[in-house]
This record gives structure tokens, sequence and C-alpha cells, in this order.
């Protein structure tokens, strides 16, 4: 018996494990109440009278020797876990700074999510356009002057091959494919032959949008784009239309919206009109929608553009455009809480 204690000890000296569910079943074999120390136990009934002091001290001992042991490798592998949950050693030991969205993405989602609730869906089209796209089927004359070189960059002349003016080409590429009803937004890049300065820049984004159906109305427009206002400015925004020119919508105007900063009083941002410009709109043009081969007797539409950068510079309060160019971090920074 005392050989069996001796060799059953040595056993448990010896023992290692790889997982933490290991130890759970290293105590059922030997210390649970069926175990083989408990076997030992129930086998000490057995033992002669004059050896029964010494084995049953054996017993106990090997008893305490292998609870002991298993704590042991229980606790061993408890203090891996709470240093693997610590300090991290393989980290970099400088701390990296998480990125966020650039404030033109921001504002850009935020004036998108406002009008897909109107049922607006968005298209997309290419940077690199072709005349007829930016400015034939757009009702431009030949004689206009966004066609000239200084207000526009060409890549190839005869045929034209130009960087987009604005995102209203892709209205057209939508008209060709799509028949009404159309109710879509463009965001996009475009690109102007302009000097850089505080106030304008020669790549900037634009949001353009196109309702093309049976009896839209300029009353259609003008609701729409209260909606708009009101959404993104505040739900005390008024808005005002301008009579304005452009070549594709007739007629035509310019959409001030109430100044949000000193709430129509007048202060330096709207420069003490209370008013502030944020985008051109008017009805489809006629000769737009046939050009794209949609009967203008029987549809009409609106179409409205902003840029997305003037926005957000009147959102912000920002006052120079070339900031959103520069990737300065301690610029962008700021707009992480607008993520």
């Amino acid at each position: 018996m005392l050989d069996k204690i001796k060799a059953l000890k040595e056993e448990i000296e010896k023992i290692s494990v790889s997982a933490k569910e290991d130890v759970e079943e290293l105590r059922i074999k030997y210390i649970s109440k069926k175990g083989l120390v408990g076997q030992l136990f129930n086998e000490f009934k057995d033992v002669p009278a004059d050896l029964k002091k010494e084995v049953g001290q054996a017993i106990n001992d090997l008893k305490d020797f292998a609870v002991n042991r298993i704590n042991e490798l229980k606790d061993n592998f408890e203090a891996a876990g709470q240093e693997q949950s610590g300090t991290d050693l393989t980290m970099p030991g400088d701390p990296i700074r998480l990125g966020s969205r650039h404030p033109l993405s921001v504002v850009k989602n935020e004036i998108i999510d406002i009008f897909t609730r109107l049922g607006f869906t968005i298209a997309e089209g290419p940077e690199i356009e072709d005349d007829w796209h930016v400015f034939s089927a757009l009702n431009f004359p030949p004689e206009h002057p966004a066609r000239d070189m200084q207000d526009t960059f060409f890549i190839e002349k005869n045929p034209d091959v130009l960087l987009r003016t604005h995102t209203s080409s892709v209205q057209v590429r939508v008209m060709e494919k799509t028949q009404p009803p159309i109710r879509a937004i463009f965001p996009g890049r475009v690109f102007r032959n302009e000097a850089i300065s505080a106030r304008s820049h020669c790549i900037f984004h634009q949001i353009e949008g196109l309702y093309v159906d049976e009896n839209v109305s300029f009353a259609d427009l003008k609701q729409t784009l209260l909606y708009f206002a009101r959404e993104f400015f505040g739900e005390k925004s008024q808005i005002r239309l301008r009579p304005s020119y452009f070549p594709f919508t007739e007629p035509s105007a310019e959409m001030d919206v109430s100044c949000s900063i000193c709430g129509g009083e007048g202060c330096n941002v709207c420069k003490y009109t209370g008013w502030l410009e944020i985008l051109g709109c008017g009805m489809v043009d006629p000769n737009v929608l046939e050009s794209c081969n949609i009967d203008s007797k029987k549809y009409t539409g609106f179409a409205f553009g902003m840029g997305i950068e003037r926005i957000t510079m009147l959102k912000y309060g920002i006052k120079d455009i070339r900031h959103f160019f520069e990737n300065d971090v301690r610029f962008l920074k700021q707009f992480e809480s607008a993520n």
C-alpha cells in the first residue's frame, strides 16, 4: 500500500497540462470523491491494524500534495490569462491615432441622407468626359465662355475630351438611359481652371439633384429645397429664391438660406444681409429633355446643384477653402466629433 501511495505521488508530481480545461480533468481524476486518491481511502479498511497509523498518515499527506499540485496548475493558468489581458509588449511604443472622416465626407453623407429620405437615388459618372455630356446636351451655346481653355481643363481638342466642370454630365447620362420618372442625386468631384485662393479652388465637390416626371412644378422644387434647408441648417431656417440664369434650366434661380449663425439678424458671415447663398436651381430646359430623348411636352422636371465645400465652410465657419486639400491633421482632427 505504501508503495502504491509513493508511485501515485510521483505520478502527480510529474503531471503537466496545456489547457485550463485539463486542470479540471486532473482534479476529477485524482482528488474527486471517486478519484485515485479517494480510492485509497476506500482501501484503507483492508490495511493491517499495525500499519493503519503509518498508511493513514501517508494517504493524508498524498491528498494534501495532490490538492496543492492541482491548485498550483490552476493558478499558473489564471496568472497567464491576466498577463495576456494587460499590456501587450508587442505593441508599438507610441500610440497610433485612429483617423476620422474628412469634413467634406461628413457633410456630403449628411446631404445624401436627407435626399435619400425623399426618395432620391444616387448616381455617379466619369470625371473625364466629352463635350456632349458636359456642354452640348445641357444647352450650352458654342460661344459660351465655359468652353474656353481658361475656364475648363481640356485633355484633347477636336473631339473635345475634358475634366468635367460639373456633375450635370451625370444627369445627362441618366436621362439618356432612363425614362421618367427620374429622381436622383449626383455627388462627385469636378474641375475648373481657376486660380487657387481662400475662396476658390481648381478642384471641388458638388451634389446635384434631378427630378423628372409628369406635372413637376416649380412649387415642387421650392418645397424640396425648403425641406433640405430645414433638415440641414435647422427647423427654423427660411429660404428665398432670386431670379438667375443657367443654360440648362428655365426659369432659373439662386437659393439663399437664412443665416443660422445670427438667425437672420445680420453678421459678418452673411455680410449683414441675414442670408447665405448656397445653391443654384431651376426647371429643366425643354431642350435638355429633348437632347436626352425625353418628351418635353409630356414631362417636366427640376434640377439643383450645390458646392459641398461652400456648404461645409458655412456649417463650420471655415474661411479658407485650401484647408480641405492640405491634409493638415491639426485642422482635420477638429472634426472627429462630427463623425
